[in-house]
């Protein structure tokens, strides 16, 4: 099925060596369109953009949406985490109730509520203490025996007791950190512009109320909310961008001085990057598609592919031109060979980055979108601007007083270079099906020691460690990474303000809760508990509920409790008639904004939350919230941070797992297809694959090595592995088999190695520390990703060295059979089109 596709590389060929001007002003002007793109670019940061469409998280928005929370998580609030050797002291609370004050006072902060402990303490000393002021003077008065009698008063109080840390002792009346909640009434046209995340309205209120409360007060109060994190979510992108690039800059120009040895090509080569970064970026801002953490990777990726392009394009432009050939015919042979092959390596390439389409996580389909689209965009860059460029440029140079190093290709026969990137072609002439079965057992074993490789997602992975390396903060600005806060909060309210030793898990029920059996449901689910919840004496689950806050409160008001009996029909506590009446009156009651936190207002839905063990891991926790809700006759979701951080965990092994068995398929019938059209060899494709299947293999495997997980991040690496890793053995093939219709196979594959090992060598060092970079961005995460891309390239570079070529001969044994005599030409067709003349030049035709 060989087809003459010479007619469209000629057409090429035409184009890039007889109008390299018209090419240039072409992609020139392509540029200032995407160009304007990228003043639309918009950021996403966070972890609620991989929680979309999850339903543990839409049950969890529901529940935001319709139950009041203890501490106002929702955009509108912020929390004052005050931090003391006793926060219930009498200066603690007063400087408290001092900084809600400050805040109260400011029409900027468009405060609508505030509370405390300290409130509490402040109106049970003096009911008539409705404002922050009346509570501070109450205070103020106050003994310190009054105000260890209020405290004690509210030892039982959840309203008070909810706000402070494990360790309050009610003997003692102290603690050592509390919170105090600010709600705001946002008009709407307060936005969150001013934010450096610019996701959240709350971002500049918070910043500017932890500023005043720093200007006024001495005491240790650290203000804290949605908009304090949408702000390091948004600021540690731009701070990991200004370390990654320049010094991926850095390191690519040192590497590019090396293999390019010439100031034009380096320049030349430099520019062609930038135009793919451009592009790849500017479509960005025109399809609409947010920046998030993960396209963090994308400029390095286009980096490693570009950089691979263009050594490929000036190394092999140089070999030709060694052989004597001037600038037009040596540019017509490379593009001939080249184009073919960089075809093949998009294709392969694409694919890998496209398989992640497949996955649930909006995040990674747009960066499987973007990563392709922008290869893509390297493919048009490297394959046509940059050898007509090139052209445009050596008709010039000459006349032009620019110093030149050196324009010998990389690897050469003879050269020490040379003899070591042929290790792999001497064990393929002496033992290369030792070499190929030694290869699929490393394969298998590694697969094998893989599957231990653990998946997680947390929202610490998109949010700078509580430590930033000194070498980090030692940098010039604007260098220095900014100072963080957050998960040191995070970590410190997880460590204080957690009643047990465990977590807890939520069941949202919907429903008529004013049908008999609704409480009857919801007490007998918690029977005979799951393992991984907390159990009580009675072989019951450790909940929350409005079962349990009923109870509660009949067991203090004894009115309400004989309406509960009167209402209980097999005596165990929960009222199975007139529920409605019930809920009315406890919704009259003192406790109920409490009861409002489990039952929804028009009483369609409630909020059961279970107590978790210590020692229950998030997957055994989310199992046990599943096997509760299917309890329920009604529609019940298992939900809360854990279970849907788990849910998304899973996603993120499914997608890593689905994604890759996707890119290896299409990439064996791309492969194979296309080494069927172009040369009538689709057996070609399956060698062509050997080396990736040990890179990948081996990638996977140093992930269970190194103790890295699959993440948010590092779930395209896999994918990844395939799309990157084609390069380097689609060159060494592609190059083979030209080589191979002329020569015997030895020498065949001695001058492909050498030829093209130079420049995969420039190739792979460049772009393997060029992403590797990555490891000096701020999120730990983000540099798990630099260092598994980076090794990637590396065993795929190896892999298509010492394994490719042993693969290759035992192919050649099977299709060819005589190893001693060249293969000849493709067929009839495609060896009259190789030896037309072009402009006036008979050029040899073939493929890399």
């Amino acid at each position: 099925m060989a087809v003459d596709y010479q007619r469209f590389v000629d057409w090429a060929d035409d184009n890039i060596v007889n109008r390299p001007k018209k090419v240039m002003l072409a992609f020139v002007l392509v540029t200032l369109v995407f160009g304007v793109g990228l003043g639309n670019v918009s950021t996403e940061a966070g972890t609620q953009q991989f929680a979309e469409d999850v339903p543990a998280a839409d049950a969890l928005d529901r529940i935001e949406n319709e139950f009041l929370p203890v501490f106002g998580d929702d955009p509108g609030s912020t929390q004052l985490v005050q931090r003391s050797p006793n926060v219930l002291s009498k200066p603690s609370m007063l400087a408290m109730l001092r900084a809600q004050e400050a805040l109260e006072d400011r029409t900027d902060m468009y405060v609508s509520d505030t509370s405390s402990a300290a409130t509490v303490i402040a109106q049970t000393i003096d009911p008539e203490a409705t404002t922050l002021e009346a509570q501070i003077v109450a205070l103020e008065r106050a003994t310190p025996t009054e105000i260890r009698r209020a405290v004690r008063e509210n030892a039982d109080n959840p309203r008070f007791t909810g706000t402070l840390s494990n360790d309050f002792n009610r003997k003692a009346a102290s603690a050592s950190a509390t919170i105090g909640v600010v709600t705001h009434d946002l008009p709407q046209d307060v936005g969150g512009g001013t934010g450096q995340s610019g996701d959240s309205p709350m971002t500049p209120i918070q910043n500017q109320a932890q500023r005043i409360i720093d200007a006024e007060l001495s005491a240790d109060i650290t203000v804290f909310g949605s908009g304090i994190i949408a702000d390091e979510f948004g600021t540690v992108i731009t701070d990991s961008l200004l370390i990654v690039t320049p010094a991926a800059v850095l390191l690519i120009v040192g590497f590019l001085i090396v293999a390019y040895r010439d100031l034009l090509d380096l320049i030349l080569g430099v520019v062609s990057l930038l135009m793919a970064v451009v592009w790849t970026f500017g479509f960005l801002g025109l399809a609409g598609i947010p920046f998030n953490q993960i396209m963090i990777s994308v400029p390095p990726l286009l980096l490693a592919v570009g950089i691979d392009f263009g050594i490929h394009a000036i190394n092999r432009y140089r070999e030709d031109r060694a052989t004597g050939l001037d600038v037009e015919s040596a540019m017509t042979v490379t593009t001939d060979q080249l184009l073919v092959a960089f075809f093949i390596v998009t294709g392969t390439t694409v694919i890998g980055f496209l398989s992640n389409l497949s996955s649930s996580l909006p995040p990674i389909r747009d960066f499987g979108i973007v990563a392709g689209v922008g290869i893509t965009f390297t493919f048009l860059i490297f394959g046509i601007f940059l050898p007509a460029a090139k052209v445009w440029l050596d008709r010039r140079r000459d006349g032009w007083p620019i110093p030149t190093f050196s324009r010998s290709p990389l690897g050469r026969e003879g050269s020490s270079l040379g003899r070591v990137l042929s290790v792999g072609v001497f064990l393929a002439r002496k033992v290369p099906v030792a070499v190929i079965v030694l290869a699929l057992l490393f394969s298998a074993g590694a697969a094998g020691y893989a599957t231990g490789v653990d998946t997680s997602f947390s929202q610490e992975d998109f949010l700078p460690p509580e430590e930033v390396s000194p070498f980090l903060k030692s940098l010039p600005e604007p260098f220095a990474p900014s100072d963080y806060g957050v998960v040191a909060t995070l970590n410190f309210l997880e460590d204080k303000f957690t009643r047990t030793q465990g977590g807890s898990v939520t069941v949202y029920v919907e429903g008529r809760m004013e049908n008999d059996a609704a409480l009857e449901r919801i007490y007998r689910a918690g029977k005979n508990p799951p393992e991984a919840l907390v159990s009580a004496g009675d072989r019951r689950a450790e909940s929350t509920s409005i079962v349990t806050i009923i109870q509660d409160y009949a067991d203090r008001n004894p009115e309400f409790a004989e309406l509960v009996e009167r209402n209980d029909r097999n005596d165990n506590g929960v009222p199975d008639d007139n529920l409605a009446t019930i809920y009315r009156e406890l919704e009259r009651s003192p406790v109920g904004d409490r009861a409002s936190e489990y039952l929804a207002d028009d009483h369609r839905s409630v909020r059961i939350v279970y107590s978790t063990s210590a020692d229950a891991s998030d997957d055994e926790a989310t199992a046990a919230a599943r096997e509760v809700a299917d309890r329920f006759r009604a529609e019940a979701t298992a939900t809360g941070n854990t279970v849907v951080f788990q849910q998304v965990s899973d996603l993120i092994f499914e997608s890593a797992i689905t994604s890759l068995s996707i890119a290896l398929g299409a990439t064996v019938l791309f492969l194979v297809l296309v080494y069927w059209v172009l040369e009538g060899l689709p057996s070609l494709g399956i060698a062509n694959l050997v080396p990736i299947v040990v890179a990948v293999s081996a990638v996977a495997g140093t992930m269970r090595v190194l103790g890295i997980s699959f993440n948010a991040f590092t779930a395209t690496i896999l994918s990844l592995t395939i799309g990157l890793g084609i390069d380097y053995s689609v060159h060494v093939v592609h190059r083979f088999i030209d080589e191979r219709r002329e020569r015997p196979l030895v020498e065949a594959l001695e001058r492909t190695v050498i030829g093209t090992g130079g420049a995969l060598l420039g190739s792979m060092a460049t772009t393997a520390f060029g992403i590797g970079v990555l490891v000096l961005a701020v999120l730990s995460v983000l540099g798990q990703f630099g260092i598994l891309t980076a090794i990637s390239i590396v065993y795929s570079f190896l892999a298509s060295l010492l394994v490719l070529p042993s693969a290759l001969v035992a192919w050649d044994r099977v299709v060819n059979g005589d190893p001693t005599t060249a293969m000849g030409p493709r067929d009839a067709g495609a060896e009259a089109a190789a030896d037309e003349p072009l402009d006036g030049t008979n050029v040899d035709g073939g493929s890399v």
